[in-house]
């Protein structure tokens, strides 16, 4: 049995520039999130989320708390362009589930809110989306792999 400590590199035996790997990085974040995404939001549509962004937002707008968050900071947190971002929170807010008001400033930047409605839903959607998660990542690795995962994928941030 290979030992799992090291890097599987005979796997890429014939890539003979070193630097293909960030490629192959690439292609396979791309169809590790094609080959899992569908199924996610499958199950969250069934739960009342429209799209798996929702529930970022959701949990976005509740660890601001009160105050709420602006959405030209909500844009930022969650690397996503003001255009997508205000059609979800339109949607978010037809539902009830955040509300928004001008906030101060310069521009028409908005200020959301989370509605009861909104925290309600965001704390009943949080476990369907930890199993629908946990059953997609957890028999391919552990908890330390998932962690370790994890750290080096945070780096990639901008």
């Amino acid at each position: 049995m290979a030992d799992p400590t090291k890097p599987q590199l005979a796997l890429f035996e014939e890539d003979t520039d070193p630097s293909i790997g960030y490629n192959r990085l690439w292609i396979n974040l791309l169809r590790i999130q094609r080959s899992t995404m569908a199924r996610i939001a499958r199950e969250l549509r069934e739960n009342g989320i429209g799209d798996p962004i929702w529930h970022e937002i959701l949990i976005q707008i509740d660890r601001a708390g009160d105050v709420g968050i602006v959405m030209s900071e909500l844009e930022g947190k969650l690397y996503c362009p003001q255009y997508t971002l205000s059609r979800h929170v339109g949607r978010l807010e037809d539902l009830g589930l955040v509300h928004s008001v001008a906030a101060s400033g310069p521009g028409r930047s908005k200020r959301l809110m989370m509605t009861q409605a909104g925290r309600d839903k965001n704390r009943s959607l949080w476990p369907v989306y930890a199993r629908i998660i946990q059953d997609e990542f957890g028999s391919r690795l552990t908890t330390d792999e998932a962690y370790d995962l994890v750290h080096s994928l945070i780096r990639l941030y901008p």
